[in-house]
């Protein structure tokens, strides 16, 4: 009896001690979207629900040998970038994707907060744009990360589907705008643009203050979803539906604001 194909995800990204975001996040995703999750680390974080108190980076040798170590053995069907943090990280996990050649990218290009607050310099901003985004299958970019990577002031869903096709000419095959960060009726309302189709996806919006983790979360179930071979769009749309069931279990812990419910299947069925 021939043993079943187990589809295998990767994650480049930073340690939330919170738990709600980064690689924490994105390996409770895989799990629940029914994906072995593999991980390497790019940098520690020390945060709750209130902020970000400490950030140390990983050597990047250390992080290039967490991925050849887990690409030579285990393998991978698709993997994800999330925080980078530096200019020197993005180039070298660039060219190590080449190098390998991973397919089935999705890049999370996290550079601006859904607040709008910077959370890189201009030149790593730069190496993510002309080099990172170029590799990707899908890009996942915020409103404010959308502007830089356009060029565009983005207030209006014309603005938006203008965005992603701006976004598009830099390489990635598909990119999804995303609207949390938009106002009123176009909350929670993203645009996919993939060189031929523009399409407007919405799905109910969850009001709760305990949001943390969800452009991570995102991202990460896209990954699971091609690791399973299952189609880009597709894999986007059932994406966004695991996100708003996590985001209707959200979990009200800590001070400030608490994250999204990754493991609400148990809570449905347990």
């Amino acid at each position: 009896m021939t043993n079943p194909i187990i589809p295998v995800a990767m994650t480049i990204a930073g340690s939330d001690s919170g738990g709600g975001a980064g690689i924490q996040a994105d390996l409770k995703t895989f799990a629940f979207n029914c994906v072995h999750g593999t991980s390497a680390i790019t940098c520690i974080t020390a945060q709750n629900t209130l902020g970000v108190n400490r950030v140390d980076v990983v050597p990047v040798e250390g992080i290039l040998a967490q991925i050849e170590a887990v690409v030579k053995d285990i393998g991978i069907h698709a993997l994800k970038t999330g925080m980078l943090l530096n200019q020197e990280i993005i180039e070298a996990v660039t060219t190590q994707i080449q190098t390998l050649g991973l397919k089935n990218l999705v890049v999370d290009p996290v550079m601006v907060a859904r607040s709008g607050a910077k959370l890189m310099n201009d030149d790593a901003i730069a190496i993510i744009k002309q080099q990172l985004i170029p590799l990707a299958t899908i890009t996942t970019p915020n409103r404010y990360e959308a502007e830089i990577l356009s060029n565009l002031t983005i207030n209006t869903l014309e603005d938006m589907h203008k965005a992603a096709q701006v976004i598009y000419k830099l390489g990635a095959k598909a990119v999804l705008v995303k609207g949390g960060g938009m106002e009123g009726e176009l909350k929670g309302v993203d645009v996919w643009f993939d060189g031929v189709d523009l399409e407007t996806l919405k799905t109910e919006v969850i009001d709760t203050p305990n949001t943390h983790g969800t452009g991570c979360t995102l991202s990460a179930a896209i990954t699971a979803n091609l690791a399973k071979g299952i189609s880009p769009l597709q894999s986007v749309i059932e994406a966004k539906t695991y996100v708003t069931a996590a985001l209707k279990f959200n979990l009200a812990i800590g001070k400030g604001h608490g994250s999204i419910g990754h493991f609400f299947p148990l809570l449905i069925t347990g």
